[in-house]
């Protein structure tokens, strides 16, 4: 009888420890997903970032006469009075 309750209580040490490193090991490879989804964030607000520098880049450029008379000439064909227009017929 005595034998039988030490193989229990090893067998019970064995289980609890056994969970333990289950869980152990589960809320690591958790963690390591998080860490993953920090990093993709990190890179989409670099991103978002970069897009905000270069919208507010625009914005300031936006009522410039150079940058008026560009998007005239590529976007509407407006040219100066009195400007010769040479076309390519080889495009």
């Amino acid at each position: 009888m005595k034998i039988i309750k030490k193989l229990y209580k090893k067998l019970l040490f064995v289980a609890i420890g056994t969970y333990v490193i289950c869980i152990f090991v589960s809320q690591q490879q958790t963690l390591n997903r998080y860490k993953k989804e920090v990093k993709e964030y990190d890179v989409q607000i670099e991103e978002a970032e970069e897009t905000k520098q270069s919208l507010l880049e625009m914005k300031e450029n936006v009522n410039s006469p150079e940058y008026i008379e560009k998007i005239a000439r590529e976007k509407l064909g407006m040219y100066l009075p009195n400007e010769r227009v040479y076309i390519d017929i080889g495009k």
